[in-house]
């Protein structure tokens, strides 16, 4: 929640005016902004556009934790990363380019693998995680850690011409949670490494990743809270599927022990 008092200097307004205009965001939306926190886990084909539109809008601070280094096969479509980056960490390589589009918003990095038990604390002050990673073992870490600390998680997926988008605001016990959608034992054989990706794909998905975020700080307009959006590339159509939450889920549901 932003503090009562509200200030932005005239540089600031000016930056920041086309978003300050707008019905139900104004100032307030601003701030709102500016005082939020969001995880990045992954620096990759989602994550690079997502956070790049965070951090251009006025997100205060930005955490990105990925473990992986840049490769040359990761610039066809990884927007945050340059042939300047090649073999830089991809935390710190976004970094840069992220300070340089705004030096306002504070960037931690955290360039290892993280356990559940270090990824929890984390969230203890966070109003939401992008799930921006490309396999299910670190998409089900991810989703245990913010149900067990009802953090908001908005993930994303896409592979070859297809993705898809979902909002899961944990702090509401109407929420489904990822695991409400796919059983822990998913399938593994789901990378852009083994089934390639066209690259604007991950760049429609990772940027609407950061609207999602947006909506849920600013708590404005319809989230994909108990829904999933999926996008086909090759027809252009997109479709809606309803999600309710599982009671019997074995991550949020009543039987849970996941849950505090």
């Amino acid at each position: 929640m932003p503090d009562n008092e509200i200030n932005f200097n005239d540089e600031q307004l000016l930056h920041y005016s086309r978003q300050i205009m707008l019905p139900h965001f104004g100032i307030e939306g601003q701030q709102c902004l500016r005082q939020a926190h969001v995880i990045i886990m992954g620096v990759g084909g989602l994550g690079s556009p997502a956070a790049m539109y965070l951090a251009a809008a006025g997100v205060g601070t930005l955490t990105l934790i990925d473990f992986d280094t840049v490769d040359s096969s990761n610039l066809q479509r990884q927007i945050a990363h340059s042939i300047d980056s090649i073999g830089d960490n991809k935390a710190y390589s976004a970094k840069k380019a992220l300070l340089k589009i705004n030096p306002e918003t504070r960037i931690h990095c955290i360039d290892k693998k993280l356990t559940l038990v270090e990824l929890e604390p984390l969230l203890k002050d966070v109003d939401c995680l992008l799930d921006a990673t490309d396999n299910f073992a670190t998409r089900f870490l991810i989703n245990r850690a913010c149900v067990s600390q009802k953090t908001a998680l908005v993930s994303a997926a896409a592979i070859q011409y297809e993705g898809q988008i979902s909002v899961f605001d944990l702090a509401q016990e109407s929420s489904a949670c990822y695991a409400c959608l796919y059983a822990e034992d998913g399938e593994e054989n789901t990378n852009c490494s083994d089934n390639g990706i066209l690259a604007p794909v991950v760049g429609i998905l990772g940027s609407m990743q950061a609207l999602e975020a947006i909506k849920v700080i600013c708590n404005i307009g319809d989230t994909l809270q108990n829904r999933l959006l999926i996008f086909d590339a090759l027809a252009l159509q997109w479709r809606t599927m309803k999600l309710s939450k599982d009671i019997h889920c074995p991550v949020c549901g009543k039987a849970s022990s996941v849950q505090a």
